[in-house]
């Protein structure tokens, strides 16, 4: 079993910043892809960053620029750091991993999710 926990969100006014941060814990034999995910009221949960084990990064449009991603390997976290917010970044973000577990003699590459932290922006 696979935990992502995540920390960081909370209240802020516009133009501040805010850094979340995720760690991965349990049994697994490695992570593939870490991201983050917003979910807004009203509306579908969205990429907004996500970075492979070797680095490589994408972000959605409206945070390019603003937000930044990076990742420890060695600690199994992945941090989110936004700068430049926006109300329009209201939302609860939700911590992802790609991860490669042995089930028995199996490989399989699962998917895990965060329990969500909420950030808010005021104007």
């Amino acid at each position: 079993q696979v935990q992502l926990v995540e920390s960081g969100g909370g209240l802020v006014q516009a133009g501040g910043s805010l850094r979340l941060s995720c760690a991965a814990s349990g049994s697994f034999r490695r992570i593939n892809a870490m991201g983050w995910y917003r979910q807004a009221p009203g509306k579908q949960r969205e990429l907004v960053a996500r970075i492979t084990s070797d680095g490589s990064t994408n972000y959605a449009t409206p945070v390019k620029g603003r937000f930044t991603i990076s990742r420890d390997n060695a600690k199994h976290t992945v941090t989110l750091q936004m700068n430049s917010l926006k109300p329009e970044d209201t939302a609860v973000y939700y911590c992802n991993a790609d991860v490669r577990v042995v089930v028995g003699l199996i490989e399989r590459d699962y998917d895990y999710w965060g329990q969500g932290t909420q950030v808010a922006v005021s104007s």
